[in-house]
């Protein structure tokens, strides 16, 4: 039976059988994957937690005739996130995204892989607050997708005097390109949505908390306009 390897990050599992799991990963070098883990649920099994959701593995797989079977993993970095409710319910909602954007099982997608990856370490590290390493990954994952929100200039006509913010009309707009339900962007909102897209964390914690809440908001609507539909992990997410 033909076998292949790669790095992996376990986005979520489910049972299969009586003693088995579907583990569904996003690969480095093969995008999305879902493959069966024979007898992980057995306390004998020799995987231990190392197919947990959010762990960080390398994995070798034998290519089935449906599903593939994982026949190794080996830790590159155990997550610890399950020991803390709001960083838990925090990368729930990265797995769910990265799942959501990347549809095409098979499909390279490295800087969705590397974007989450980095997302999942900086929760694990708690160096920075988890709501702004939402915020930043859901805007980053998205403009990866496609769908690059506009923060200095209005996403319609490229005005430069942008009032709102609209999640159909693509972020930042003019009064004239205003849609129904645009919400009013207040001083410093522009900028901070800039710096969250960029990944720019000095300007993102300096942002007053008035600011900070403001456009969370901003981003959950952004977020679910595009991925056209509510995510499910969002209402549990402890900000």
């Amino acid at each position: 039976m033909p076998t292949y390897r790669d790095e992996a990050v376990v986005l979520r599992t489910h049972q299969f059988g009586e003693a088995d799991r579907v583990i569904i990963l996003l690969t480095r070098a093969h995008g999305k994957v879902h493959a069966v883990a024979k007898g992980v649920r057995r306390t004998s099994s020799k995987f231990g937690g190392r197919l947990e959701p959010f762990q960080h593995i390398d994995i070798q797989f034998a290519q089935g005739h449906g599903l593939d079977i994982v026949t190794q993993a080996v830790s590159l970095h155990s997550s610890s996130l399950g020991a803390d409710y709001s960083r838990f319910t925090a990368a729930q909602v990265l797995v769910e995204t990265a799942e959501r954007l990347v549809s095409e099982e098979g499909v390279p997608s490295l800087q969705q892989y590397r974007l989450l990856l980095g997302a999942l370490l900086a929760l694990d590290a708690e160096d920075r607050p988890a709501p702004l390493i939402v915020d930043s990954y859901l805007l980053r994952a998205l403009a990866i997708a496609g769908y690059a929100l506009a923060t200095e200039a209005c996403a319609g006509c490229g005005d430069v005097d942008v009032r709102w913010f609209s999640p159909q009309g693509g972020g930042a707009v003019c009064t004239a390109c205003r849609t129904p339900g645009s919400a009013q962007l207040y001083p410093g909102d522009s900028a901070y949505l800039g710096a969250l897209l960029a990944g720019d964390w000095a300007a993102v914690t300096a942002a007053d908390r008035a600011t900070q809440q403001r456009v969370d908001g901003m981003v959950v609507a952004y977020s679910t306009w595009h991925l056209e539909r509510a995510l499910r992990s969002l209402p549990f997410f402890e900000r």
